[in-house]
């Protein structure tokens, strides 16, 4: 990001905790209402510039479906310009999508977020926003979900991997943030009573133009999204490894908040430091901090060269 007087700070704050479903989480509100004042407190943005969507009955003016979380997207870069800053915190289930590739016989993984109401928001759908960044601003994505490590196409890995294995072996009032692909295939299965496992004539059938690119343009079009805009103005800090699971903590007995792992990390390691810090810096202490807490996920960060070393959210 070229350097200049900071003209506006946006964000969009997303927390998926899908009550009353089987695949409830507890911490994902409060990561991102706890976030949300450390925004204003710390880095200086406006309340207003601050949009949160929560899946709490009253709690945020829109529900964070699919199509709303892609709606504010889309509006806080739309209306970004140079020097701008820009954030998206999401704290909630991440899944993988097995998709064919043309000439070959195998399939690989593609990303995606899970919003309350199970459309997908992919990766090719955040490289699409990050390639729409003007030039000079900033747009940074801190996504507390599993297999986020992959979230945006192309992005060049700074903190990538561990070389571990993530047994997922539970923790104390731990649940992975990870909703398997044969159990949203079954969800939506159950709502379009279409026999296939083809998971984009699903999404398509539920939620037409506001399903993902993903899944409505032509391969040789996504092709085109993936191809990043070297270097370009993504910054993602990720949860875990595209291979792991983030894990979502209960409240404890002594009635201590629910959190997500990550999200709690990043904040502890903010509190703990008064002074700014680079993205890498507050990757490598998060994974500091996860590691002594006996967490086995392995935060990741993705963003060009200059970005890794830049302040986190450009504070002052």
């Amino acid at each position: 990001m070229e350097k200049g007087l900071i003209k506006k700070r946006l964000a969009v704050l997303v927390g998926c905790n899908y009550p009353n479903t089987p695949h409830e989480l507890h911490g994902c509100i409060n990561d991102v209402v706890a976030m949300r004042e450390v925004l204003v407190k710390r880095f200086g943005f406006d309340p207003s510039h601050i949009e949160l969507l929560i899946d709490a009955p009253g709690g945020s003016l829109a529900m964070p479906t699919g199509a709303n979380i892609k709606k504010a997207l889309g509006q806080m870069v739309d209306k970004a310009e140079a020097s701008d800053v820009l954030f998206f915190h999401f704290s909630g289930h991440g899944t993988q999508i097995p998709s064919f590739v043309p000439g070959h016989h195998f399939r690989r993984q593609d990303e995606a977020i899970v919003p309350c109401d199970f459309n997908l928001i992919t990766d090719v759908d955040m490289r699409q926003l990050v390639n729409r960044v003007p030039k000079g601003a900033s747009f940074t994505i801190l996504s507390d979900s599993c297999h986020s490590g992959g979230l945006i196409e192309q992005e060049k890995e700074q903190i990538g991997p561990n070389s571990s294995v993530n047994s997922n072996r539970a923790l104390p009032l731990h649940k992975p943030k990870t909703i398997p692909f044969e159990s949203i295939l079954s969800h939506l299965t159950s709502l379009t009573r279409i026999n296939t496992t083809d998971i984009g004539s699903h999404m398509l059938e539920l939620f037409g133009d506001d399903a993902s690119l993903r899944f409505r343009v032509p391969r040789l079009e996504l092709d085109l999204i993936a191809v990043s805009q070297n270097p370009d103005e993504g910054i993602l800090l990720s949860g875990c490894q595209a291979n792991e699971t983030s894990a979502d903590m209960s409240p404890t007995e002594g009635g201590g908040k629910a959190y997500g792992a990550f999200s709690n990390a990043v904040q502890l390691v903010l509190r703990e430091n008064s002074n700014s810090l680079s993205n890498r810096k507050i990757v490598v202490m998060a994974r500091k901090v996860l590691a002594a807490k006996h967490f086995e996920q392995h935060p990741c960060l993705y963003c060009s060269d200059e970005n890794a070393d830049a302040t986190f959210l450009l504070q002052i």
